[in-house]
């Protein structure tokens, strides 16, 4: 098995990438700040885990929708930049809307309208990122972007407990501060970020230019499928946290507590997520990725024998922060590899709906499926997270043998 070269020279980090990192820092400090709050917000409401599932189900598939139309419209557009600013702008304006809400209904529309924004943008910033590297530096490109994103949604979590509190902030005006951020990534994006010039590609139709992406990058779009089925949304790990220690420590107290949790997640994520970039330009992308698809697993364990205990629900947060910043950045740096110019936005496009469709149906399945029987829930996320890592290990070692008799 060879290594995939190493770039020596520290070349690949530019005012791009480094906008675009910042970008994503204050867009998640913003987004992640209501993120954290809402499930609070919705028990409060006396939501249940099934209706969160349904909210967040919901709001990825509109996102993921949007990915695959902005990424596809994107190739036929010779400035692709003002797409992405639009689409900051849009998931600030949602997020904010939560402010306003007295049934979960509202919070629905609100985050459908923000993760549509947050879809717009998507694959065109995947795009502009990788344009601004090299293949052999992608995973450090994608690496440092996710290890900023998620140490915003390590800040945001964090601003939102020490902020909550405070008389003049509360719950609800919480998320009114999330637009400040969120406008200022819109801003990093409008004037920090120098876009490459862009022919704009064929103009195939919608479907034709699906099927114009490579056979190895098809194959590759059923194993993160199937691992995405078992991806449910980390809104439900606090729920379940925060209903689970509620017995012990009053509402308000595990509350604290199991959004503190998601801070120390992001913190993993974070660290996780750059180290990832760098073995995704040293080895195999397709087993680095198998191994994080298969560490969720652990977690999933760890949730069947959780009850109300703190140390399964510790793991399961810890865990998750580690196999969520490999797969994320390894996913991306592996699409930029494959993808050929003139249908990138096209693919990253694909690939975020492929997601997108895989959080739908885990968050809702399991959201539901968790009020009937946590272990029957966490069984279908360990079967689908495997299956999908030995799909994409195969398809993998397909692609070596292939490689090897040429």
């Amino acid at each position: 098995m060879s290594r995939i070269p190493v770039v020596k020279k520290n070349h690949w980090i530019n005012s791009t990438i480094l906008g675009i990192g910042l970008a994503s820092l204050c867009s998640d400090m913003g987004h992640e700040m209501a993120t954290t709050a809402m499930p609070v917000l919705l028990a409060g409401m006396g939501a249940s885990s099934a209706a969160l599932g349904l909210i967040e189900g919901l709001s990825d598939g509109a996102a993921s929708f949007a990915k695959l139309f902005s990424g596809h419209f994107s190739d036929r557009l010779r400035h692709r930049k003002p797409l992405a600013v639009v689409g900051y702008f849009v998931t600030a304006a949602g997020m904010a809307s939560f402010a306003w809400a007295t049934q979960w209904w509202q919070v629905l529309l609100g985050r459908m309208g923000g993760w549509m924004g947050r879809g717009v943008r998507s694959p065109v910033r995947k795009v502009l990122l990788a344009e601004a590297t090299t293949p052999a530096t992608y995973g450090r490109a994608f690496g440092l972007d996710r290890a900023m994103d998620s140490a915003g949604a390590m800040i945001g979590p964090a601003l939102a407990l020490l902020l909550i509190p405070l008389p003049r902030i509360g719950l609800h005006r919480i998320f009114l501060v999330t637009i400040i951020p969120g406008a200022a990534a819109a801003l990093l994006i409008a004037f920090a970020v120098k876009e490459k010039p862009h022919e704009p590609g064929e103009k195939r139709a919608f479907i034709a230019g699906i099927a114009a992406l490579p056979g190895e990058f098809k194959k590759f779009l059923i194993g993160v499928g199937v691992a995405g089925l078992a991806d449910f949304s980390n809104t439900l790990l606090i729920l379940w946290a925060a209903q689970a220690w509620a017995s012990r420590f009053g509402a308000t107290r595990a509350g604290r507590y199991a959004m503190l949790c998601y801070v120390g997640y992001n913190a993993i994520y974070t660290l996780c997520a750059y180290v990832a970039g760098g073995l995704a330009d040293r080895w195999p992308r397709h087993l680095v990725l198998a191994s994080g698809y298969a560490m969720a697993a652990i977690p999933a364990l760890a949730l069947m024998l959780a009850g109300n205990a703190v140390v399964p629900f510790l793991i399961a947060f810890g865990v998750s922060g580690i196999y969520m910043g490999l797969g994320e950045t390894v996913e991306s740096s592996a699409a930029a590899a494959m993808l050929p110019r003139e249908v990138r936005g096209t693919g990253f496009g694909v690939l975020d709906t492929v997601n997108g469709i895989g959080d739908i149906a885990s968050s809702m399945v399991v959201g539901v499926l968790w009020v009937v029987s946590p272990t029957v829930a966490m069984g279908l996320v360990i079967a689908l997270t495997l299956t999908g890592a030995a799909i994409v290990a195969a398809s993998g070692q397909r692609q070596m043998a292939t490689t090897t008799a040429v």
